[in-house]
């Protein structure tokens, strides 16, 4: 038997079975703000709608007709009880009134003129409401489009009891399918809006975490998970580039925190990251490789032009003042460096510069060996 490996179909099943066990929060009275907004909208919309089909039914049919009135008193009552009702009972207060709309006004006025058109507006917030299980939406759904067919069919069997002039009809079709229209942009612009800047939001809360996850919080400077992301895509974009890497540790370091304590340690670490970064001029990247270490990346050095940098940034740091609470003191690091041979992994080339440092280390410190 031949499998579907392309992925394509299991996308589209994958799709369908996350839509269908996501799970739904209760219905509290705190309402999403998107969706509350859209409330407001829609019940502030039936309210002038129902209100002017009120005015303009004895104008185009010659006698009062008291469901649009009803209608927008109970549009009126609603939009005061709101926030006094959960999200679902909102959603079904909306459906009422729209539902009773579209079936008097199909069984009064007939197909024509676009009324159903008003029961997108209910699917719109049926699949936008989060509190309701996809079972429910999916049920509901289901339950609009047989109303929908029922009017139809209704409408094709029943005369309508208004039989409007030509040109009236035109215009109470039009002015129908713009208020749905604008109705249903309304409540998209809400929607989408609110999705859009949850996105972005969540892209930006992303962002700052992995920038978070590659910063040692410290100094500022990336961390050897960040460092080694560096050094890998800079091989695999420009695997001809020639490069050099090294490490230095700061000499004696155990000493500054046992005798000032950690905070003049802390203290040490930034005045040097500071130097570091002043003394870079765009020719290195410098990362906090652990503790007291930093691992410096040299794009396009070979091992002489990296060794002359490495020693300028040695004798720097020898002759940078440091002071912790009236004391004054020095530091000084060893580097040991190593240049790419583009055979050896990454792995090899920074034990061969730290093998170097711990040489350096060994042979009387404060030096930079390559």
């Amino acid at each position: 038997m031949l499998r579907n490996t392309s992925g394509y179909g299991g996308g589209r099943m994958s799709f369908f079975t996350d839509f269908m066990h996501q799970k739904v929060p209760e219905p509290g009275k705190v309402m999403p703000g998107y969706y509350r907004r859209a409330l407001y909208a829609s019940g502030l919309f039936l309210v002038c709608y129902f209100c002017a089909y009120f005015a303009l039914i004895p104008i185009v049919s010659g006698r009062w007709e008291w469901v649009p009135g009803v209608l927008g008193v109970l549009a009126l009552l609603y939009l005061r009880r709101i926030p006094h009702m959960n999200i679902i009972w909102n959603f079904l207060a909306v459906c009422g009134m729209v539902i009773l709309w579209c079936g008097w006004g199909i069984y009064t006025f007939g197909w024509n003129y676009g009324l159903q058109h008003f029961l997108i507006v209910l699917l719109l917030l049926l699949f936008f409401n989060i509190c309701i299980s996809p079972w429910i939406k999916i049920l509901s759904c289901l339950l609009l489009l047989g109303y929908r067919i029922f009017l139809f069919s209704f409408a094709q069997s029943h005369a309508p009891i208004y039989s409007l002039d030509p040109t009236i009809g035109i215009i109470v079709q039009t002015c129908n399918t713009v208020s749905y229209f604008l109705l249903s942009a309304v409540i998209c612009v809400l929607f989408s809006s609110s999705i859009q800047n949850t996105e972005r939001q969540l892209r930006l809360d992303n962002e700052n975490l992995n920038k978070e996850a590659g910063t040692d919080p410290l100094t500022g400077l990336p961390n050897r998970r960040e460092m080694i992301s560096i050094l890998e895509d800079f091989r695999k974009t420009t695997p001809q580039e020639p490069f050099s890497v090294a490490i230095a540790d700061i000499d004696h370091f155990k000493q500054i925190n046992d005798t000032y304590g950690h905070a003049c340690g802390d203290m040490a670490l930034v005045a040097l990251t500071d130097l570091f970064r002043a003394e870079s001029r765009d020719q290195y990247t410098v990362c906090r490789w652990g503790g007291e270490e930093f691992c410096f990346f040299l794009p396009g050095k070979n091992l002489d032009e990296a060794g002359v940098l490495m020693n300028d940034l040695n004798f720097a740091v020898e002759r940078m003042p440091l002071e912790y609470e009236g004391t004054k003191f020095n530091m000084t690091i060893t580097i040991g460096v190593e240049e790419t041979d583009f055979r050896s992994s990454l792995d090899e080339l920074l034990k061969s510069a730290d093998e170097k440092l711990y040489l350096g280390k060994n042979t009387g410190r404060n030096r930079v060996v390559v």
